[in-house]
Protein backbone atom coordinates (compact mmCIF):
# COMPACT_ATOMS: atom_id res chain seq x y z
CA UNK A 1 0.00 0.00 0.00
CA UNK A 2 1.20 3.32 -0.90
CA UNK A 3 -0.22 6.45 -0.12
CA UNK A 4 -1.04 10.25 -1.84
CA UNK A 5 -1.78 9.72 -5.74
CA UNK A 6 0.47 6.50 -5.98
CA UNK A 7 -2.02 3.08 -6.76
CA UNK A 8 -2.97 1.71 -3.50
CA UNK A 9 -5.89 -0.27 -5.13
CA UNK A 10 -7.06 -1.61 -8.75
CA UNK A 11 -10.10 -2.46 -8.78
CA UNK A 12 -10.45 -5.85 -11.71
CA UNK A 13 -14.36 -5.25 -11.99
CA UNK A 14 -14.54 -1.62 -13.30
CA UNK A 15 -10.93 -1.36 -14.49
CA UNK A 16 -9.90 1.69 -11.81
CA UNK A 17 -7.59 2.67 -9.92
CA UNK A 18 -8.46 4.33 -6.38
CA UNK A 19 -5.88 6.21 -4.95
CA UNK A 20 -5.78 7.51 -1.02
CA UNK A 21 -8.15 10.35 -1.74
CA UNK A 22 -10.51 7.95 -3.21
CA UNK A 23 -10.37 5.52 -0.30
CA UNK A 24 -11.21 8.12 2.21
CA UNK A 25 -14.14 9.21 0.57
CA UNK A 26 -15.27 5.76 0.15
CA UNK A 27 -14.61 4.68 3.43
CA UNK A 28 -14.24 7.94 5.90
CA UNK A 29 -10.87 6.02 6.59
CA UNK A 30 -7.48 6.26 5.27
CA UNK A 31 -6.13 3.12 3.38
CA UNK A 32 -4.04 2.01 6.41
CA UNK A 33 -7.06 1.71 8.17
CA UNK A 34 -9.16 -0.61 5.70
CA UNK A 35 -8.34 -3.95 7.10
CA UNK A 36 -9.17 -2.77 10.93
CA UNK A 37 -12.99 -1.46 8.97
CA UNK A 38 -13.41 -4.48 7.30
CA UNK A 39 -12.76 -6.68 10.16
CA UNK A 40 -15.52 -4.26 11.79
CA UNK A 41 -18.19 -4.11 9.00
CA UNK A 42 -17.29 -7.91 7.78
CA UNK A 43 -16.87 -8.47 4.10
CA UNK A 44 -19.32 -10.97 2.49
CA UNK A 45 -17.04 -11.76 -0.77
CA UNK A 46 -14.62 -12.60 1.79
CA UNK A 47 -16.95 -14.61 4.19
CA UNK A 48 -16.55 -13.09 7.59
CA UNK A 49 -19.49 -11.06 9.17
CA UNK A 50 -17.63 -8.18 11.19
CA UNK A 51 -19.24 -7.44 14.39
CA UNK A 52 -22.94 -7.24 15.75
CA UNK A 53 -23.77 -3.31 15.30
CA UNK A 54 -20.99 -1.93 13.88
CA UNK A 55 -21.83 -0.64 10.45
CA UNK A 56 -19.64 1.77 7.68
CA UNK A 57 -20.57 5.06 9.40
CA UNK A 58 -19.76 4.08 13.15
CA UNK A 59 -16.63 2.56 11.78
CA UNK A 60 -15.41 5.14 9.79
CA UNK A 61 -15.98 7.65 12.48
CA UNK A 62 -14.04 5.54 15.42
CA UNK A 63 -11.13 4.57 13.10
CA UNK A 64 -11.01 7.78 11.62
CA UNK A 65 -10.31 9.12 14.57
CA UNK A 66 -8.41 6.28 16.60
CA UNK A 67 -7.03 4.63 13.00
CA UNK A 68 -6.54 0.68 14.36
CA UNK A 69 -8.04 -1.78 16.44
CA UNK A 70 -5.57 -1.24 19.17
CA UNK A 71 -5.60 2.44 19.46
CA UNK A 72 -9.69 2.48 20.61
CA UNK A 73 -10.33 2.93 24.10
CA UNK A 74 -12.58 0.19 25.96
CA UNK A 75 -14.63 2.82 27.74
CA UNK A 76 -16.45 4.85 25.12
CA UNK A 77 -16.69 8.21 26.71
CA UNK A 78 -13.42 8.86 25.51
CA UNK A 79 -14.01 8.24 21.99
CA UNK A 80 -15.78 11.64 21.27
CA UNK A 81 -16.83 10.74 17.90
CA UNK A 82 -20.30 10.57 16.69
CA UNK A 83 -21.21 6.97 16.70
CA UNK A 84 -24.59 5.95 16.88
CA UNK A 85 -25.03 3.84 20.52
CA UNK A 86 -21.52 4.03 21.15
CA UNK A 87 -21.93 2.02 24.69
CA UNK A 88 -22.97 -0.97 22.77
CA UNK A 89 -20.08 -0.67 20.29
CA UNK A 90 -17.75 -0.80 23.09
CA UNK A 91 -19.14 -3.54 24.66
CA UNK A 92 -19.20 -4.91 21.85
CA UNK A 93 -15.73 -4.76 20.30
CA UNK A 94 -14.21 -5.86 23.92
CA UNK A 95 -16.57 -9.34 23.61
CA UNK A 96 -15.70 -10.13 20.23
CA UNK A 97 -12.14 -8.89 20.58
CA UNK A 98 -11.21 -11.98 19.15
CA UNK A 99 -12.89 -12.11 16.03
CA UNK A 100 -12.18 -8.47 15.20
CA UNK A 101 -8.13 -9.53 15.33
CA UNK A 102 -8.93 -12.54 13.32
CA UNK A 103 -11.13 -10.85 10.67
CA UNK A 104 -8.22 -8.21 10.59
CA UNK A 105 -5.87 -10.48 9.87
CA UNK A 106 -7.73 -12.35 7.10
CA UNK A 107 -8.70 -8.84 5.62
CA UNK A 108 -4.71 -8.19 5.45
CA UNK A 109 -2.81 -8.98 1.96
CA UNK A 110 0.23 -11.44 3.70
CA UNK A 111 3.49 -10.36 1.84
CA UNK A 112 5.57 -12.26 4.00
CA UNK A 113 4.42 -16.13 2.34
CA UNK A 114 6.09 -16.96 -0.48
CA UNK A 115 3.48 -18.47 -2.98
CA UNK A 116 5.52 -19.19 -6.45
CA UNK A 117 8.79 -18.25 -7.33
CA UNK A 118 8.04 -17.90 -11.13
CA UNK A 119 4.64 -17.29 -12.59
CA UNK A 120 4.86 -20.12 -15.02
CA UNK A 121 4.69 -22.43 -11.93
CA UNK A 122 1.09 -21.62 -11.91
CA UNK A 123 0.27 -22.40 -15.64
CA UNK A 124 -2.18 -25.80 -15.91
CA UNK A 125 -0.37 -28.49 -17.05
CA UNK A 126 -3.39 -31.20 -16.27
CA UNK A 127 -3.55 -33.27 -13.56
CA UNK A 128 -1.15 -34.39 -11.06
CA UNK A 129 -0.34 -38.21 -10.41
CA UNK A 130 -2.13 -37.43 -7.42
CA UNK A 131 -5.87 -36.78 -9.14
CA UNK A 132 -6.51 -40.62 -9.68
CA UNK A 133 -6.56 -41.80 -5.96
CA UNK A 134 -8.72 -38.53 -5.61
CA UNK A 135 -10.97 -39.31 -8.37
CA UNK A 136 -11.19 -42.95 -7.80
CA UNK A 137 -12.68 -41.98 -3.88
CA UNK A 138 -15.03 -39.60 -5.21
CA UNK A 139 -16.33 -43.38 -7.38
CA UNK A 140 -15.71 -40.27 -10.19
CA UNK A 141 -14.97 -42.66 -13.46
CA UNK A 142 -15.08 -39.44 -15.75
CA UNK A 143 -13.22 -36.69 -13.36
CA UNK A 144 -10.11 -37.97 -14.99
CA UNK A 145 -11.22 -38.02 -18.62
CA UNK A 146 -12.74 -34.91 -18.57
CA UNK A 147 -9.93 -33.38 -16.58
CA UNK A 148 -7.03 -34.65 -19.52
CA UNK A 149 -9.63 -33.01 -22.04
CA UNK A 150 -9.07 -29.12 -22.77
CA UNK A 151 -12.68 -27.52 -22.00
CA UNK A 152 -12.97 -26.70 -25.72
CA UNK A 153 -12.69 -30.37 -27.13
CA UNK A 154 -15.15 -30.69 -24.49
CA UNK A 155 -17.40 -27.88 -25.42
CA UNK A 156 -17.51 -29.23 -29.26
CA UNK A 157 -18.11 -32.71 -28.23
CA UNK A 158 -21.09 -30.84 -26.54
CA UNK A 159 -22.86 -29.50 -29.39
CA UNK A 160 -22.23 -31.96 -31.25
CA UNK A 161 -24.16 -34.31 -28.70
CA UNK A 162 -27.09 -31.69 -28.54
CA UNK A 163 -27.06 -31.93 -32.39
CA UNK A 164 -27.69 -35.51 -32.94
Amino acid sequence: MRSGSRIVQLNRRTHSIIDETAIVKKFGVSPHSIPDYLSLVGDSADGYSGLPGWGAKSSAAVLAKFLHLERIPKDCREWRVNATNASALADTLCREWDRAVLFRRLATLRTDIAVFNDVEELRWKGPTNAFDKFAAGLDAARIEERAATPRSKRAQSDRSGAES
